[in-house]
């Protein structure tokens, strides 16, 4: 399964990156959110690190939507969902794979959407860089899990991809939080968040829709054929 999915997520990164489908994309509109958000503050102003991170949040969330649209569409546009489906593998190594896709191209993205909160947001990062990427690691694996299993409803076409969007949200929240408040304490340690809480959330909520998606993954993505 682990092969297979390895495989899926390599096809996928070529795909990608080679005609940079999606990832130019998501890139801009992420780029274009902080930029906007900038927009609110008077030259010199520095940002609370709390609002900071929520920007940076909520462009990495739209962003997962635009990439694992990007990333089902692949399949949809060349017909090759059927193919995919009756393969000989479980449904969940689709799952897996368009997770780790997804989940390598929302941290390239993040790498350009972090420097340009730092200067269009006007932060000053005093806490710990490789901290920081852990807790943006923790927050992506949910990101990446849940993004893979919605995706498999919206499957590139119109209504469905408005779904998507819908569904996801609501059920991003309490990760999103977690993330507002990990990246907030990384950003400036004296913020008081509970860290190893907020860390155990995050953790918690991955392990959850990690699971979510191994049993309903099958029954969304197949059962639509």
């Amino acid at each position: 399964m682990l092969a297979r999915a390895v495989a899926l997520t390599a096809k996928d990164l070529r795909l990608a990156l080679s005609g940079g489908q999606g990832v130019v994309q998501t890139v801009l509109f992420g780029l274009l959110l902080i930029f906007v958000f900038s927009l609110s503050r008077a030259p010199g102003e520095l940002t609370p690190a709390q609002a900071a991170s929520a920007i940076f949040w909520l462009a990495s969330a739209f962003g997962a939507i635009l990439i694992f649209n990007t990333l089902y569409g692949f399949e949809e546009e060349t017909g090759a969902r059927t193919a995919l489906c009756m393969a000989p593998m479980p449904a969940s190594t689709v799952w897996l794979g368009k997770a780790l896709a997804g989940l390598l191209l929302l941290l390239l993205c993040q790498a350009v959407f972090a420097p340009a909160a730092v200067a269009f947001l006007g932060q000053r990062p005093a806490g710990d860089a490789a901290a920081a990427l852990g807790y943006v690691l923790a927050v992506d694996t949910g990101l990446a899990a849940l993004g893979s299993l919605m995706g498999s409803l919206a499957g590139g076409r119109t209504a469905r991809e408005s779904l998507l969007t819908v569904i996801l949200f609501p059920l991003l929240v309490p990760l999103l939080l977690a993330g507002i408040r990990l990246l907030e304490a990384a950003i400036d340690p004296g913020a008081g968040a509970d860290v190893a809480a907020w860390l155990g959330l995050a953790m918690a909520f991955d392990a959850l829709f990690s699971g979510a998606a191994l049993i309903l993954f099958p029954f969304l993505y197949v059962g639509d054929e």
